[in-house]
């Protein structure tokens, strides 16, 4: 049973962006540029690993024959299934199925009590985690804030630890370096039980990224490399920024990060066939008036959504986008954008869907806007769920039996059916009166008072006091190797 399941797995509402002859023509597109044009590899061994798969290698440029990709999205799972902390089933990365939770290291946070925007520490990043444990329809966590209190090159390894001591819940995880991930897997072993759990009940999948354009970055490229050892799950995904590291139109900005995405699958199962991939990831436009990433452009949803059509296409697992505004506050702004972003991905089917939380371009994660876009998500699955036409729910009988003139409040038929409609927690449905009444609250003060609560009253399930104690000595061995470099 998959616990964190946030729609019906045959959902009736849904969309595509992309044609069958766009689709077709983006993919040949992408195969061109991996023929032609290929991809920068800073990793000596990746590089040889290419080469003997018969690549074209020039220097540290690498091409591709066009059915080595092919064979690449072919052997890669159609289906990744990650657990919680316990190695109980929780999503079940597939098809349409949505799950929403957090995006990665932002470096600020507005305080949910001061309402000030800072730095984050990792203590924040223990406050998020056990927030979201809470909230029912988040399915997953990352790692919101960057602790500027630890070590700046060992951050990511405090940030684990602080994420599994706070949550049951899958997570999703950034690491700095081949160390550093090292050391993270190793204290995810420890957590699961042994390598041999981790790898068969997955509870946490890492994030990394090829360098647009057309790069396998060296530390991008070994931690690939390492979880593919592993047969560890990984979303291997672009930030192609259009019009700066990519082509400014979005259709060529879909060839260049599918081609970068995809010289990375084809690296990861000739180290590991079967290796679990993610696919997926962010074509953003820039405001050339700025020079920011726009995270609630309409064309960054446009971008996201053509990439799922070709997921579906692959038949992979898509990393999709949601809950994220540019807003600078928690306003009317953060609110349009999150939940647009919202409906849009469940519509669209995306599956690892992060972001929730994220406001101010995507540097700064906002206690308001996690929790309003729970209540989002809640509202969103209940459309998703469609409407059921039956005989039970058409009512013929019903509407006979009261006939014209009458009412339906005491029919057995309205008791029996009137929980199925979705009732909000923190929007406000009551009279003009009552709401001057109850203080006059806006949105804003409501998901500030329940980040609150949740803070206070909340504790997630600990780890034994065993594993904690050796997740310490991880982090204090990581934080010894970090001071002496």
């Amino acid at each position: 049973m998959y616990t964190h399941s946030n729609f019906k797995v045959n959902v009736t509402p849904q969309f595509r962006m992309l044609s069958d002859d766009q689709i077709a023509e983006l993919h040949r597109g992408t195969l061109e540029v991996m023929r032609r044009t290929g991809v920068q590899v800073e990793e000596p061994a990746a590089i040889d690993i290419f080469a003997k798969a018969g690549c074209w290698v020039d220097g540290r440029r690498v091409r591709f024959p066009a059915h080595l990709a092919e064979w690449a999205i072919a052997v890669t799972p159609p289906r990744v299934v990650l657990c919680d902390r316990l190695g109980r089933p929780a999503m079940a990365l597939q098809g349409e199925r949505a799950y929403f939770g957090t995006g990665t290291d932002t470096p600020n946070v507005v305080d949910p009590y001061t309402g000030e925007r800072r730095l984050a520490t990792k203590q924040d990043v223990a406050n998020i985690s056990r927030v979201v444990d809470a909230l029912p329809h988040y399915s997953f966590v990352s790692s919101s804030g960057i602790a500027s209190d630890v070590s700046e090159s060992i951050s990511d390894v405090h940030h684990f630890e602080a994420m599994v001591s706070n949550t049951v819940k899958p997570i999703l995880f950034t690491a700095w370096s081949l160390d550093n991930l090292k050391d993270i897997i190793e204290m995810a072993e420890v957590v699961a039980g042994s390598p041999e759990a981790l790898q068969r009940d997955p509870f946490c999948v890492l994030y990394s990224e090829p360098i647009s354009p057309l790069t396998l970055g060296l530390e991008a490229t070994q931690k690939l490399m390492y979880m593919a050892e592993k047969g560890l799950p990984t979303v291997f995904t672009p930030g192609v920024l259009t019009g700066a590291s990519g082509p400014v139109t979005i259709a060529g900005g879909l060839v260049q990060g599918n081609a970068e995405m995809l010289a990375g699958f084809v690296l990861a199962q000739l180290i590991r066939e079967g290796t679990p991939l993610v696919y997926g990831g962010g074509v953003l436009p820039m405001d050339m008036r700025t020079t920011l990433m726009a995270y609630g452009a309409p064309e960054f949803m446009m971008g996201v959504c053509a990439l799922k059509d070709m997921a579906r296409y692959y038949q992979l697992p898509m990393f999709h986008f949601a809950g994220c505004s540019d807003a600078k506050t928690f306003d009317q702004q953060a609110t349009l954008e999150g939940a647009l972003w919202a409906m849009i991905a469940a519509l669209n089917g995306g599956n690892l869907v992060h972001d929730m939380g994220y406001i101010d371009n995507g540097l700064t994660t906002s206690y308001q806007q996690l929790v309003v876009m729970d209540e989002v998500v809640g509202m969103v699955a209940r459309f998703m769920e469609g409407i059921e036409v039956s005989e039970e729910t058409m009512a013929l009988d019903v509407i006979d039996q009261v006939g014209p003139g009458g009412h339906f409040l005491g029919e057995v038929h309205t008791r029996r059916h009137f929980r199925e409609n979705w009732y909000p927690t923190l929007l406000d449905r009551t009279s003009y009166e009552t709401w001057v009444e109850n203080g006059s609250l806006t949105l804003g003060d409501r998901a500030a008072a329940r980040a609150r609560e949740l803070l206070e009253t909340h504790q997630p399930e600990p780890l034994s006091p065993e594993v904690a104690e050796r997740l310490a000595a991880i982090v204090a061995r990581t934080e010894e190797r970090a001071r002496k470099s």
